[in-house]
């Protein structure tokens, strides 16, 4: 027995207005069960508007949660390392074992919650053209530069 509801076609009138409500709710906050840090913020906005507001669930966002901090851990690993240098003494910087034993973990919860590349970018061929199509366009404005004031520059 399916317990979700059933989601609208994005298609159809219903699903422009479902998209359009959601839009305007902004970021989704976290389950009053769930602790951001200050420094997790950041990501958590980037992961939870990588999925339609209507798909996820609280254990989705749980998930997500860890993701963020994962995430924002990294980031204050690796600036940790850059001031203090890959080779500490005469050893590795041990830093460095935890960033790739985080970046394992964001990227595994990434899959799980469906935020990676190919869930809301699509398969990397599709990528691929379309940045063919984008590159393609590049040229054709830059053809048009004469005629469209706003893209000339300023002398």
């Amino acid at each position: 027995m399916k317990l979700n509801p059933k989601r609208h076609r994005t298609d159809t009138v219903k699903g422009a207005v479902v998209a359009f409500q959601n839009a305007a709710q902004g970021p989704i906050e976290p389950p009053d069960h769930i602790t951001l840090r200050e420094q997790d913020r950041a990501f958590w906005v980037a992961i939870v508007q990588a999925r339609a507001r209507d798909t996820w669930t609280d254990s989705d966002l749980a998930m997500a949660a860890q993701l963020a901090r994962a995430q924002a851990d990294i980031e204050r690993l690796q600036a940790e390392v850059d001031t203090e240098g890959d080779v500490v003494g005469d050893k590795l910087n041990p830093k460095h074992r935890l960033i790739e034993t985080l970046s394992r973990r964001a990227v595994s919860l990434a899959r799980v919650i469906h935020v990676h590349a190919e869930a809301t970018v699509g398969k990397s061929e599709d990528a691929a053209k379309a940045l063919q199509a984008e590159k393609s366009a590049r040229g054709e404005l830059a053809e048009l530069d004469d005629l469209i004031p706003g893209l000339r520059a300023i002398k």
